[in-house]
Formats: C-alpha cells, sequence, structure tokens
C-alpha cells in the first residue's frame, strides 16, 4: 500500500515558520501506512526542537477524509502469512514483529502529539476514523468541517478502540464512551462539538485562509502562541454556523447514558436494542453492535469498567499488549478478512454471542507481552520524546 506524508514549511512575515504536513494516501482515505507513521513521527520531533517553527497544521489529501484508521489490510497479509504457517506446525514470529513496531510507532506517534510543546492544528475535513482519530483527538486545535464525520469503527473488524481510546473515550460523559465503542457510532460535527471531541468547526475552503493568517501572524516572542491560535480560529467560526449539521447523538443522549451504565455486557446489549427511536443513525448503532465482534466489546467493556482512571501513558502501553494479542488471537484478522478482503460481510466470530465470550482469552489479551522494563512504550512520559 503506497503511502506518503508531504511536508512544507510556510514562511511568515515574522520571520517564523509554520510546519505543514499533508497525509498522502488518498486511494486509501489516507490510511496511515507504517513508512507514514514513522515520517510523521521524525518530522514532528524536527519541528519541535527548531525554535523557528511556531505552530504546525495537519491535513488530510483530496476531499473525502483526514484519515480513516490504520493500514489494517498489510496487517491482515501480515498475520495470515503467520496463520498459514504455523498451521503448518511451523514457528513464525513475523506477525507478531510488525505489529508490535506498527503500533509502537503509532502510539508513540499519537502521544507525542497530545504532549506537543507547540500548537499544533489537527485539520479534520471529511472522514477521522481509527488511527485518524488516534492523531486528530491529542492535537491543542482541533478543527472539522460540516461534513465531517468521527468514528472508533473497531468492533466491525474485531480490534478495540485503541489509539489512545481507553484513555479519551473514558474522559466522555458516562455511557457515552462505551457506546460509541460498542457501536462503532459516526459522530457528526454538531454532535462532536457537544461532547468536546473538538473545539472549532470551519468550512473546508476556509483552510488557505487559516494558513495565510497563521503566516500574517507577528507571532511575538514571549507571547502564548496557543491562545494565538485559538483567537485565530475562532474569529474564523462564524462561517460555517449555517452549515452546521442536525445533531444525532444528542437527541438520544439520556438513553444512550441510561442503557450503557450496568455492570452487565449482555444487559447493555438488550437496552442498546431498546433505545426508542427509528432515525437511521440509532438503527445503525443497533445494527453494529449485533454484527460486531463480542470478542472487542467484552475487551470495551473492560475498558471502561477497569482502566477509567490509567494516565494516558498506560494506556498507551496496556494497548500495545492488546493490540499485538487481538492480531495473534485470529479475530482482528478474521474481521479484517470478512469486511475488506473479501467483503462478504460475515465474519465467523470466535464467539458467536457475547454471553459466550470465555472470559479466559480476554483475561490472556490484557495479560502484558513484556516487562515494565522491556515495554516498547517504556519511555512514553519520560523527560525525552526520543
Amino acid at each position: 500500500m503506497a503511502g506518503n506524508v508531504n511536508f512544507s514549511e510556510l514562511s511568515c512575515n515574522s520571520g517564523n515558520k509554520i510546519g505543514v504536513a499533508e497525509l498522502d494516501n488518498p486511494a486509501s482515505l489516507n490510511a496511515l501506512t507504517l513508512e507514514m507513521l514513522k515520517q510523521l513521527k521524525a518530522k514532528l520531533e524536527s519541528w519541535e526542537s527548531d525554535d523557528a517553527v511556531v505552530c504546525v497544521f495537519l491535513y488530510g489529501a483530496g476531499d473525502k477524509a483526514f484519515c480513516a484508521g490504520g493500514d489494517v489490510r498489510t496487517m491482515y497479509h501480515m498475520m495470515q502469512a503467520s496463520s498459514e504457517k504455523i498451521k503448518q506446525g511451523l514457528q513464525d514470529g513475523s506477525a507478531k514483529e510488525f505489529l508490535t513496531e506498527y503500533f509502537s510507532v503509532e502510539y508513540s506517534c499519537d502521544y507525542l502529539i497530545h504532549s506537543y510543546s507547540k500548537p499544533l492544528i489537527a485539520w479534520g475535513d471529511g472522514i477521522i476514523m481509527g488511527g485518524g482519530i488516534g492523531l486528530y483527538i491529542g492535537a491543542s486545535h482541533r478543527v472539522i468541517t460540516p461534513n465531517s464525520r468521527m468514528a472508533m469503527p473497531e468492533i466491525s473488524i474485531g480490534l478495540y478502540p485503541d489509539v489512545g481510546g481507553t484513555w479519551f473515550l473514558n474522559q466522555l460523559p458516562s455511557g457515552i464512551g462505551l457506546f460509541l465503542g460498542l457501536t462503532g457510532a459516526q459522530v457528526n460535527a454538531s454532535d462532536a462539538l457537544d461532547l468536546k471531541l473538538t473545539e472549532h468547526v470551519l468550512l473546508s475552503e476556509q483552510k488557505q485562509a487559516v494558513l495565510q493568517k497563521l503566516q500574517m501572524n507577528p507571532w511575538p516572542s514571549e507571547a502564548d502562541n496557543f491562545a494565538i491560535v485559538t483567537d485565530l480560529l475562532s474569529g474564523l467560526e462564524e462561517a460555517a454556523l449555517p452549515f452546521y449539521p442536525s445533531s444525532q447523538l444528542i437527541p438520544y443522549f439520556a438513553q444512550i447514558q441510561a442503557a450503557c451504565l450496568s455492570g452487565n455486557l449482555p444487559l447493555i446489549y438488550k437496552q442498546i436494542a431498546s433505545i426508542d427511536g427509528m432515525g437511521r443513525w440509532i438503527e445503525q448503532a443497533k445494527k453494529t453492535l449485533i454484527e460486531g465482534s463480542p470478542i472487542t466489546a467484552t475487551i470495551c467493556f473492560r475498558q471502561f469498567t477497569q482502566y477509567r482512571l490509567l494516565s494516558l501513558e498506560d494506556c498507551f502501553r496496556l494497548e500495545l499488549t492488546l493490540s499485538v494479542r487481538c492480531g495473534l488471537l485470529g479475530e482482528f484478522e478474521e474481521g479484517v478478512r470478512a469486511r475488506l478482503i473479501d467483503k462478504c460481510g460475515q465474519p465467523d466470530w470466535l464467539f458467536k454471542r457475547v454471553e459466550d465470550v470465555d472470559q479466559a482469552v480476554i483475561d490472556m489479551l490484557f495479560t502484558p507481552l513484556w516487562s515494565d522494563e522491556e515495554h516498547p512504550l517504556a519511555g512514553l512520559g519520560k523527560p525525552s520524546h526520543s
């Protein structure tokens, strides 16, 4: 899968520079290859240590998506090749190795954005899903457009809400993050604003105006650059107001919260199914839950009941183990096969119903793969980003 990140630096009237990064993989809705993540992380680190760069602007190529997620097709081919060898009685660690490297780089990059010391604008035009939310959610300045859609749709492919989902979905009002993880429901611009998943709604065609204003800004040396960028973006918001979409989630807010506050996952399934409403949005959410992976749902339930107080860096460390183990279990491989490779839409999940899930399998998925010292993300949260 091809894919690249294009970098440029815009000169400001003040003599400073704006770092611009374009995710360039439009044929796959800017899905993130390992190489793209490596390029982005290295450049963000370089810009962070460059005193001339005062702000970073991150966006996706094309007019359909900021980023639709990670490169799960490549992961599938690695997992499948490894599975075939194991079926033949051969030992093979290639999938584990690739998944460990991919997710380590991805989560390191996501964490770098969360902890970035300069204003970073994520221009979330169009689709922002899965790994795309991982890049987007940690940005100091999150922009979406009236046609943007956000989702964590991993339940459909047998993964789980990763890229820091254990942390950021737990920041939402109680029950809402669990619902989004269980149903993969899409959140539009109005709902994203109400849920504080985003801060600014601008029109797609205002992107150039934002970049020009950043270049024209005086960037005084002792100023609060974060506040400057906030004011600049806020000053452009009025144009988008007439184009806000109607809320889809908020009308069901109380029902969703009530449905998801049980300590019993099968009961939550029943309560989501009985949410009163015939709108297409809620019906699609119910359908995705019923057709999704019971293993994913069970992982998701634990994320919200047992790990809601973890620090951001500990969430990423937990998720690295979960993601690699999900890749080795077979559920993730099967989900990608059915949804994206064969496109039959009928994954053969390991357990048919959430009531049937063997909790010992879930315990295994949460069991650390590395000691604290040897963990590939041991350095997260330490003074250096490297």
